[in-house]
């Protein structure tokens, strides 16, 4: 064998692993688990904003109040209605005292003291002031709703985040109006823990991929490193005009160290 082709025949050793790695890489995308706009369940004017431009939530995190003055009215005049016991105390001592007047007119009707004309109208006072008593006790469950949805409008003026993740954006301001048309958010927010990385695969690796596998996902510099992810999703269904199809990695970032929006590459194990 000429010597000249021996250095040759060793870098196609040397390169061929590389070679190999690099053909079982596939490029992707890292991006957000979710990005959502918010915008106002009601037309009001926004009193605070609580929350600013790269600011870290939590779900359930108060995000926006808008102003409430009656609605805070209203739910402190239906507590104060659920709250009031006089109708049912006296509808209570009307039916004692009819219940015992029945009673005593039923004793003095056997006796034949008194008309049946007299007992059938203490009786009929008597199914009488059972009814005020349940009428009384209706009004009452009545107020206890009527506390329960002032309750649920004034809720609807407090805006808090669905989930753990990050303001990307504040669009309006306190004083402005928060409306409930589709081009008026009032700020986004985007879930960065867990990522989603998404790649795309050419159909020759069709079934070479399947949901629970691992794989090793190195974000783009200035990030780099390299991170164990699942596969979540394999898509089901093939681009015929570019002959791919989809996958999707979840790549757990609790410390918020990778951002979302950058490219990487991914290798399957």
């Amino acid at each position: 064998m000429p010597r000249l082709l021996l250095p040759s025949l060793c870098l196609a050793a040397l390169l061929a692993p590389l070679l190999a790695r690099a053909a079982s890489e596939h490029d992707c995308m890292i991006e957000a688990r979710q990005s959502i706009e918010i915008r106002s369940p009601v037309e009001a004017v926004i009193e605070s904003v609580r929350v600013k431009r790269g600011d870290f939530i939590t779900k359930g995190q108060i995000l926006v109040t808008l102003e409430s003055g009656p609605e805070r009215a209203a739910l402190a005049l239906a507590q104060s209605r659920a709250k009031m016991l006089g109708e049912i105390k006296a509808a209570e001592a009307r039916l004692e005292i009819a219940e015992k007047k029945a009673r005593r007119a039923e004793e003095l009707y056997k006796q034949n003291f008194i008309s049946a004309n007299a007992r059938d109208e203490a009786e009929a006072e008597f199914k009488l002031a059972t009814e005020e008593l349940r009428r009384a006790r209706d009004n009452q469950r009545l107020s206890e709703l009527e506390a329960t949805r002032a309750a649920e409008v004034l809720a609807l003026r407090t805006i808090r985040s669905p989930f753990d993740g990050v303001v990307i954006e504040v669009l309006l301001r306190p004083g402005e109006f928060g409306a409930i048309t589709f081009k008026d958010p009032i700020m986004k927010l985007a879930e960065i823990n867990p990522l989603h990385v998404e790649a795309v695969l050419p159909v020759s690796a069709y079934g070479n991929v399947r949901a629970g596998q691992r794989a090793l996902v190195m974000p783009e510099p200035p990030v780099g490193g390299s991170y164990q992810t699942t596969v979540m999703v394999v898509d089901r269904v093939v681009d015929a005009a570019s002959g791919t199809f989809g996958v999707r990695l979840e790549l757990p970032n609790k410390k918020h160290e990778i951002p979302a929006g950058v490219r990487c590459r991914v290798q399957f194990q």
